[in-house]
């Protein structure tokens, strides 16, 4: 446990020193869009072939959140109270298990601007993720989710990417990162 929260930290580290760069704006790690290492338009993609030890034995995608955002841990405990039939498992985006799984889906490993499902063959990134993420709920959410499906992706992400640039100053962060959680512990990966 004690390791991990390392690499959270490690991750928080990156963040401040890129904020001391040259040229760094100050306040910049405080804009998530700022310091993602990859930028892509692609909501879905396909992973690469071979099997993931990550979908051995368990086949429920993960959901990788940032682990100090609080309000990206508000919403993990949202989809745990609406996931009654335990659809989804969950991992932080900087525990050693998130920072693989960016990498096999084509990530830098650092990057921590979006939330990211991942499923056993393919992924999903920003506002397709959490519609995905909704599906797999319990109603009302899965039926509404499906509706905002209407909206074209364009938009829903530009409405997830002003959300997701502004969630630290917003809900502020942790310490720590959450890596597990006792009572849900077949839930989380690490």
């Amino acid at each position: 446990m004690r390791a991990a929260m390392r690499a959270c930290t490690r991750g928080r580290n990156r963040l401040a020193a890129r904020e001391d760069a040259p040229g760094a704006k100050k306040g910049a790690n405080r804009n998530v869009r700022a310091h993602a290492s990859v930028a892509t338009t692609d909501t879905s993609r396909s992973a690469s072939q071979g099997a993931d030890p990550y979908f051995v034995e368990d086949k429920r995608p993960i959901v990788l959140f940032d682990g100090v955002c609080n309000m990206c841990n508000g919403g993990v405990n949202f989809i745990l109270d609406w996931d009654k039939n335990q659809r989804l498992r969950f991992g932080a985006l900087q525990s050693e298990a998130g920072r693989k799984l960016l990498e096999r889906c084509g990530r830098s490993p650092d990057d921590i601007s979006s939330i990211v499902l991942v499923e056993e063959k393919t992924h999903h990134l920003k506002s397709d993720a959490i519609l995905r993420i909704a599906q797999a709920c319990d109603m009302p959410l899965a039926v509404a989710s499906s509706m905002m499906f209407l909206f074209p992706a364009f938009f829903r992400d530009g409405v997830y990417d002003v959300v997701a640039n502004n969630r630290y100053s917003v809900l502020g962060i942790r310490d720590t990162c959450r890596l597990s959680d006792d009572s849900f512990a077949d839930r989380f990966v690490q």
